[in-house]
């Protein structure tokens, strides 16, 4: 196992936790099962996504939130100017989150390995098994090579790492988060609902995510061109090895040759399937 510093918990908890968060988040909380897990996110009033997570129901009193990339206490102390009257508590720093390329006998699919303090999620997909581990105190060691290896997965798997510069850019359609069944249009209520139901209804979703390998390391935020034209932009970026990955918000027509970014040749690959819940 190997620590994960950018992957933090925020549990909820109390009376109003699940009613809570159904009401917050883009995912059908009221749909989970006790001791499953779903992707999900918390958008802007006008949809886009500020925070991408997987989301745990211990039971309706009890959830933990896998957050990605997303500093805890701000995002806790932003989600408390929503509690008003519910009786929900919002935690962070408690347990830690630590990662593995191996399979938890006690998890599978959507399903948890919940133990006293702590649980296993099974983050495993087309490329093979993985499992997050969170709890009180982990004895995980410090591994950057495999931490790269990680995010190369998500990012193969079409799960998006947005940097802080990406939060709050991009609706769940522009980056493809159907392929996750992380959002809902159909639960009712929730912010940047209405953004998200009437792109899917309506048919216009115009954009999606593209994966590429290239030789050398790109950055959020850079363009990607065709032929002098700017074309999209690259949201998430990460180390592979030999190659190097990176995810792109595009039209979802591809362009007629050979994207650019930052000078370089992109070469497009497929999204790897599997890591949906």
């Amino acid at each position: 196992m190997f620590v994960l510093p950018d992957h933090h918990v925020a549990t909820l908890r109390g009376p109003d936790a699940a009613s809570f968060a159904q009401a917050q988040f883009m995912s059908d909380v009221a749909a989970l099962a006790d001791g499953h897990w779903q992707w999900s996110g918390w958008l802007t009033p006008k949809g886009r996504v500020l925070a991408l997570f997987a989301l745990l129901k211990v039971d309706a009193e009890t959830l933990h939130l896998v957050l990605h990339d997303t500093g805890p206490g701000d995002f806790a102390s932003q989600l408390q100017r929503f509690v008003f009257r519910s009786k929900v508590a919002i935690e962070t720093g408690v347990l830690e989150v630590g990662g593995g390329f191996e399979a938890c006998p006690g998890a599978g699919g959507a399903r948890a390995d919940i133990a006293t303090g702590g649980f296993a999620l099974d983050f495993g997909g087309e490329g093979g098994a993985r499992t997050l581990w969170a709890g009180p105190r982990l004895e995980a060691g410090d591994d950057a090579e495999a931490r790269d290896r990680w995010t190369a997965f998500d990012l193969a798997h079409g799960l998006p790492r947005l940097a802080a510069s990406q939060a709050g850019q991009w609706t769940p359609q522009q980056l493809s988060l159907e392929r996750l069944h992380a959002y809902s249009v159909r639960k009712g209520c929730y912010p940047g609902q209405e953004i998200v139901a009437r792109t899917h209804f309506l048919g216009q979703a115009k954009r999606g995510l593209a994966l590429f390998e290239c030789d050398a390391p790109l950055e959020p935020g850079q363009a990607v061109e065709d032929d002098g034209r700017t074309q999209g932009t690259i949201v998430a970026a990460a180390n592979a090895g030999a190659n190097h990955l990176a995810l792109a918000v595009l039209p979802l027509v591809p362009p007629a040759t050979a994207p650019t970014a930052n000078g370089q040749l992109l070469r497009q690959a497929r999204l790897r399937d599997g890591l949906a819940r």
